[in-house]
C-alpha cells in the first residue's frame, strides 16, 4: 500500500534484472511448487533498469505467485525481458526514452474485461476467503509508477495472462548483487543456526520472509496467524525467536508478543510493522522491524538482538554449523 500511495521511500539504483531473476531462481521454484514450469527467456546483454531490487524482487515473486494461483492443475510461467523505446509520450504516459520491459507470462484461466479494468485496484481478489489481499497487483503497480514506469495487464478468459512491468534504463552501469547468502556463512557459523516462527496473514510475505531466513542459514516455521504460531510454539520445543506481522486478523502482533511472554517470557519477538501502524510509545521494550524489509536489514536485526538472547540463556543450544532438525 505504501507503493502504491507512492508513500514508500524506494532505493532507486541500477539494477542488472537478468543477474536478479538468475538470483531469485531457487525461491521461485520452491514458491512455486512442483506442478508450475518457469521458464526464464533472458537476453544475453541488457541494460541496467532504474528501480529498487528488493521491491523488484517481491513485485517478480508477486507476480510468479498471481500466476500460478490462475493455474489450479499446474501450467508453464515465462519470465521474459526486451528493451524498447518510447519516442514520445505514449497514451499510457511514459516518457519519452529507452525501457526495459519484463513480462510474466502464464496459461492460467485469465480474466474477463470486467476483472481485467479491476485488478489492480486496492483489496480487489477473486480469490477465496484467507487466500489473498488484493494487495499484490497494486503494490506492483505503484511500484512501476514511482520508478518512472507503468504497468499493465492483458489477459483474455481461457487463454491466460501477461503482465508488463516498464522500467526506465537507468544511466548508470548496475552494480554486481550482493546476496547475503554468500557472506552469512560465517555469521551463522559464530552464532549457530537459529530457530525461528515467521507470522504474518499476507502469503507472498510470509513466503519471502521464510526464504530470507533460510537463506541466512536458518530453520523458520511458517505461521499465518498468532494462534496457529502459538500452537507451533506449544509443539516445538526449540524455537529461538518469533518474526509476527503487526496488523493482523483476530490477534495482532503486539498482542501475540503479549501472549508469548506471559508462557514464554525469555523468547524475543520481533514486530514486523509497515507505515503507522503502531503508534509512538506502543510495544515499547520490543525490537521492531520496517516493512518491506530486505534480507540485509533482516541479518542486522537478528545480530542486534542476539545478544539478548545470549543474556536471556536461549542460544546455549547452538552449534556451529548445524541445522536444527524440523
Amino acid at each position: 500500500m505504501l507503493a502504491f500511495a507512492r508513500r514508500q521511500e524506494l532505493k532507486h539504483e541500477a539494477v542488472d534484472i537478468p543477474q536478479l531473476i538468475r538470483g531469485m531462481t531457487d525461491l521461485l521454484q520452491r514458491s512455486l511448487g512442483p506442478s508450475v514450469n518457469i521458464q526464464t527467456r533472458l537476453p544475453l546483454v541488457m541494460k541496467p533498469a532504474l528501480a529498487d531490487a528488493n521491491q523488484l524482487e517481491m513485485a517478480l515473486l508477486n507476480l510468479t505467485v498471481n500466476a500460478r494461483d490462475a493455474m489450479p492443475d499446474g501450467g508453464q510461467i515465462v519470465v521474459a525481458m526486451r528493451e524498447e523505446s518510447i519516442p514520445a509520450r505514449d497514451a499510457g504516459g511514459l516518457e519519452p526514452g529507452p525501457y526495459i520491459c519484463l513480462t510474466v507470462s502464464d496459461t492460467g484461466i485469465g480474466m474477463d474485461e470486467t476483472t481485467l479494468k479491476r485488478a489492480t485496484e486496492p483489496f480487489f481478489t477473486t480469490k477465496g476467503p484467507d487466500k489473498g489481499t488484493g494487495l499484490g497487483l497494486p503494490m506492483v503497480h505503484g511500484l512501476a509508477e514511482q520508478c518512472g514506469g507503468r504497468f499493465t495487464l492483458q489477459s483474455r478468459k481461457g487463454e491466460g495472462t501477461t503482465a508488463e512491468l516498464w522500467l526506465p534504463v537507468a544511466e548508470a552501469q548496475a552494480h554486481a548483487i550482493d546476496h547475503v547468502q554468500l557472506s552469512a556463512g560465517d555469521a551463522v557459523a559464530d552464532r549457530g543456526a537459529l530457530v525461528v516462527v515467521a507470522v504474518d496473514d499476507d502469503g507472498l510475505v510470509l513466503t519471502n520472509t521464510i526464504a530470507m531466513l533460510e537463506d541466512l542459514g536458518h530453520t523458520a516455521f511458517p505461521a499465518s496467524s498468532g494462534k496457529e504460531a502459538l500452537d507451533i510454539l506449544r509443539r516445538e520445543n526449540s524455537v529461538d525467536l518469533v518474526i509476527a506481522d503487526q496488523v493482523m486478523p483476530d490477534m495482532t502482533g503486539l498482542q501475540l508478543a503479549e501472549a508469548i511472554q506471559k508462557e514464554w517470557p525469555d523468547l524475543s519477538v520481533i514486530i514486523a510493522t509497515g507505515y503507522a501502524e503502531i503508534e509512538p510509545g506502543v510495544g515499547r521494550g520490543l525490537p521492531k522491524l520496517s516493512k518491506p524489509f530486505t534480507d540485509d536489514e533482516l541479518a542486522e536485526k537478528l545480530a542486534l538482538i542476539l545478544p539478548r538472547m545470549r543474556k536471556s540463556g536461549r542460544v546455549l543450544k547452538f552449534r556451529a554449523g548445524a541445522n536444527p532438525t524440523v
